[in-house]
């Protein structure tokens, strides 16, 4: 019988994320997160989708080597383990491939080199993604190992959409550009879009809003990124859960010459401590929309900044575009935030999109239109699926050799 299983990892700086998936219908059969690691208090959390069990573990997990072995004790224990012959592949996500990984790539030796030289511009991932790699690799050397990269959906981007308007060449020196990154739910989302419109990728122009608490924006043409919101990290762009987006470079000498900050002070500020929680002390959108409905004006004007700042990049990727067949959200906010979608589209009725209050409110697990059937642009609200994009792209690539 041929391996269809596929096992993705999302290894973090101290937690593991995992999902098992036969590949044969694209289902689950197993997932979990281990959080935490290297602390006393770690916790692992494995459900069993086939009996609907879940099952947890407390106490120290030493490492991400002690991490995926208890991983696999887990599955094993279910008749699913890493030792499985249905097993065909390990697929993990990578966060930075820079240029010069546009697809999904099997890993091996060069590939770890080349990802060690990106961590420059992605201090905080791809140690952690390498770790998760490794650790992998060494329990299971024999078994074709993936990375699918965060940055590949936007290596379609013109030079136009990419470039930074500064020297050319001290910007190649250190590989400044734009990016973009949550490429992986991108890519899944807007093909997802095409699908419930009735029509190919290639046939549609779709704006798609990535909402959790990282948030990007990308103008997909024809089924190929020409634009997005982030740039050489997920910094740059809409207003986030504590990062700030977009602003003026001028802040950052400002804040040093003038306020005598560090860079590292400065870093903190507008990763950590900026956008929503920055504003109002929240980056819970369910909290925020709570102190707005108490009439707490701090929470309304963070979400009135956030909401302004989500219209301006539809308008702008309705400019880049051209024409427009699909503006959707998703991701945790994008999701289940039905006042976010009203307000970011209200006004747009000139645009040719508009949200019908009654479809907006109703809550699914699924793909579904909540705009009006007279709209001339669908707004459209699907789930993304990073686990199921990572698993799919790694099939493809190792079915082909198989």
């Amino acid at each position: 019988m041929t391996a269809t299983r596929v096992l993705v990892l999302n290894s973090g700086s101290s937690s593991l994320k995992y999902q098992l998936l036969d590949m044969r219908d694209a289902s689950r059969l197993a997932l979990g997160l281990v959080e935490r690691i290297g602390e006393q208090t770690s916790r692992l959390k494995h459900t069993c989708v086939g009996t609907g069990e879940t099952r947890e573990q407390n106490g120290p997990i030493a490492d991400h080597d002690a991490a995926l072995k208890a991983v696999a004790e887990e599955l094993a224990r279910d008749g699913i383990g890493l030792d499985s012959p249905d097993l065909l592949a390990i697929g993990h996500r990578v966060v930075h491939g820079g240029m010069f990984f546009t697809e999904p790539t099997v890993i091996d030796d060069g590939v770890i080199t080349e990802i060690e030289r990106l961590i420059p511009v992605a201090p905080l991932h791809n140690p952690a993604n390498l770790t998760g790699i490794r650790t992998a690799r060494a329990l299971r050397p024999d078994l074709p190992q993936v990375a699918v990269f965060d940055t590949a959906f936007h290596t379609t981007m013109p030079e136009s959409s990419a470039r930074y308007a500064i020297d050319p060449r001290l910007a190649d020196r250190y590989r400044v550009r734009r990016y973009g990154f949550h490429g992986t739910s991108h890519a899944y989302v807007s093909r997802e879009t095409a699908r419930l419109l009735g029509k190919d990728p290639a046939e549609v122009n779709v704006i798609v809003l990535h909402l959790g608490n990282g948030a990007s924006a990308s103008a997909v043409e024809r089924g190929r990124c020409v634009d997005t919101s982030m740039g050489l990290t997920p910094l740059e762009g809409l207003v986030m859960g504590t990062r700030s987006g977009d602003l003026d470079p001028a802040v950052i000498f400002h804040l040093a010459r003038v306020g005598g900050m560090s860079m590292d002070e400065i870093d903190t500020l507008l990763n950590k401590r900026s956008g929503l929680f920055g504003l109002c002390g929240d980056n819970d959108m369910r909290e925020i929309r709570r102190r707005i409905d108490e009439g707490d004006q701090e929470a309304a004007l963070a979400f009135d900044i956030y909401i302004h700042r989500l219209k301006k990049y539809i308008g702008a990727y309705y400019a880049v575009l051209g024409k427009v067949d699909a503006i959707v959200f998703t991701a945790g906010v994008g999701e289940n935030a039905a006042p976010v979608r009203q307000a970011a589209i209200a006004g747009l009725e000139g645009l040719g999109a508009a949200v019908d209050p009654e479809l907006n409110s109703v809550r699914g697990d699924g793909a579904r239109l909540i705009s009006p059937a007279s709209a001339r642009v669908a707004v459209a609200v699907v789930p993304t699926d990073e686990e199921l994009e990572i698993a799919t792209q790694t099939y493809a690539l190792v079915g082909k050799s198989n």
